[in-house]
């Protein structure tokens, strides 16, 4: 991290989120999004005959899911500042230059990237575990990070 933008999250007594919270937020939202899914898709489960019918299935809504994450991941953080799961853990997103919750433009491409990175195997996470600025792959494109309510 760049000491102007140290000096300006120490000035208005910004830290950033830990790593813990930012990755139980993430279980959260994960686990919210896939109840979502499978009560969605609840008759279609229940007339699966087999287990590989239900993997094909799943399979099957892919692209949905993937849309479903994206639409829920920008609406929230371009509303609210975070996701269900950051609200519960207390940590929110904020744009670098303005402090202050990302707009459309900003959170669509946080939310798209980061669904790119959980394609790429995580990769992007691993990143931001890695990271001074905690910024995962999807915070760097957007220019955001996560910070402590």
């Amino acid at each position: 991290m760049d000491k102007e933008l140290e000096n300006i999250l120490h000035r208005e007594n910004i830290t950033l989120a830990p790593i813990k919270k930012r990755a139980t937020a993430f279980f959260i939202d994960e686990m919210l999004l896939s109840i979502l899914l499978i009560v969605a898709l609840w008759d279609s489960f229940t007339n699966a005959q087999t287990m590989e019918e239900m993997i094909n299935l799943t399979n099957s809504f892919v692209l949905e899911y993937m849309a479903m994450k994206i639409i829920y991941q920008a609406f929230f953080v371009m509303q609210y500042g975070a996701t269900l799961g950051k609200i519960i853990m207390k940590i929110r997103v904020i744009e670098i230059q303005t402090l202050v919750n990302p707009t459309f433009t900003i959170s669509l491409n946080r939310a798209i990237f980061r669904v790119i990175s959980e394609m790429l195997f995580y990769l992007g996470f691993l990143w931001g575990m890695l990271d001074k600025s905690r910024q995962a792959w999807h915070d760097k494109t957007a220019k955001t990070l996560v910070v402590n309510v």
